[in-house]
């Protein structure tokens, strides 16, 4: 039995071991580049239009040039199906699963609201109305599943699946029939680029319907993230150069263009470390810090890396003083590392959750500065209000 499993990619990543079932397939090649795998842009393809399809320009070769494989499968330079240990899926555990489902998914995420509210809280609704237009006109009998999959919490992402090669055929020629009718609607010369690859957002609830239309019994397998998404890292890396150079208020700017860009870089699923909420308050602090005069960050270190270390240590110890533990160690932390007053008050202002009595905490660490002769310490938190 041939398995396949396409590993979409638009980098340079560390490959699974096994390279006769993990094919590395560089999307959008079209456009630029070439990273030594396979490329999307061979045969009969749509590799141009990467930048409208994502992953999906992948997803089409692989329909159109996959000539003989029995089990076919679809996941991400750095997402993976694993086994409940997170070790990747091996050919022996593709051939199982399938000997007993029709398809292997991503686990079923629940969104706080009916799906149609929740893909317009990010993207435009409007384009979702088209492809249940399109639904409705090529596929009549499946538009009422449409109706009721986008009116319910459930959903697929990221287009990941294994199935056997005659499903992935009909998915395949199902899915691309929907979609190039809806193009026919849908103008994406005024998106960003993250809104630009709308075809791949859409497909994503797509894929949800196919297999209820179907009746196909699916396994949700767990996913292994293996990596951060490539813009989340370079981004970092961006950041963290213009922070060494001292270059803070173009560092805040390059942090916030790139937001708007590309909004899913701080997606829990992209920032896998946690890091983007943490940069955000960092450089919110060394600009405040600096307009004051203050050394605080920039002198405890120049490096992000380390200021983040940092930034979670005193998260930790206003959280110990909420519980009236901020004991003599944590103290000579503060004293020792320069945590000044802003620092202090904007982790206590903008970092929710984290500490229990903020009122109470704002006293302690007032009386703390003024019995340590850090009295401009002590005046600065006198000015805030916590709401």
């Amino acid at each position: 039995m041939r398995t396949r499993i396409y590993t979409m990619t638009h980098k340079r990543f560390l490959e699974p071991e096994d390279n006769t079932l993990y094919i590395p397939l560089h999307v959008g090649r079209a456009l630029g580049g070439d990273l030594g795998y396979i490329g999307d842009d061979t045969g009969e393809h749509i590799s141009q239009w990467n930048d409208r399809y994502g992953e999906l320009t992948g997803v089409y070769w692989v329909w159109k040039n996959d000539k003989d494989s029995d089990l076919i499968g679809i996941c991400h330079y750095r997402r993976f199906f694993v086994d409940q240990d997170r070790n990747l899926l091996r050919r022996t555990d593709y051939e199982r699963l399938l000997s007993s489902y029709d398809v292997i998914v991503s686990p079923g995420m629940t969104a706080d609201q009916p799906y149609l509210q929740y893909y317009g809280e990010a993207h435009n609704i409007e384009d979702l109305y088209a492809v249940g237009r399109a639904v409705k006109s090529l596929y009549p009998d499946d538009y009422p599943l449409f109706e009721q999959v986008i009116g319910q919490p459930k959903y697929y992402y990221g287009n990941l699946m294994v199935t056997g090669r005659e499903l992935f055929m009909d998915y395949a020629d199902w899915l691309f029939s929907i979609l190039r009718e809806a193009e026919q609607e849908i103008d994406v010369s005024t998106y960003d680029l993250y809104n630009r690859r709308v075809f791949g957002f859409l497909s994503e609830q797509l894929l949800l319907l196919w297999i209820t239309k179907n009746r196909l019994k699916a396994y949700e397998c767990p996913i292994g993230i293996t990596a951060e998404k490539a813009e989340t890292v370079e981004l970092k890396h961006a950041v963290s150069q213009l922070v060494k150079m001292g270059e803070i208020s173009q560092a805040k700017e390059l942090f916030y263009e790139m937001l708007h860009i590309r909004p899913d870089v701080r997606l829990e699923l992209s920032d896998i470390k946690g890091e983007i909420p943490v940069i955000e308050q960092l450089l919110y602090i060394m600009e405040e810090e600096r307009a004051r005069g203050i050394g605080g960050l920039c002198q405890y270190s120049v490096h992000l890396d380390r200021q983040i270390v940092h930034y979670r240590s005193v998260a930790e110890m206003l959280n110990a003083c909420g519980q009236g533990q901020f004991d003599e160690a944590y103290r000579q932390y503060f004293l020792k590392n320069g945590v000044s007053w802003v620092m202090v008050a904007v982790m206590l202002m903008n970092c929710p959750g984290i500490i229990s009595d903020k009122a109470a905490v704002l006293e302690q660490i007032k009386r703390f500065y003024m019995q340590n002769g850090k009295a401009e310490d002590a005046n600065g938190l006198e000015g805030v209000r916590l709401s």
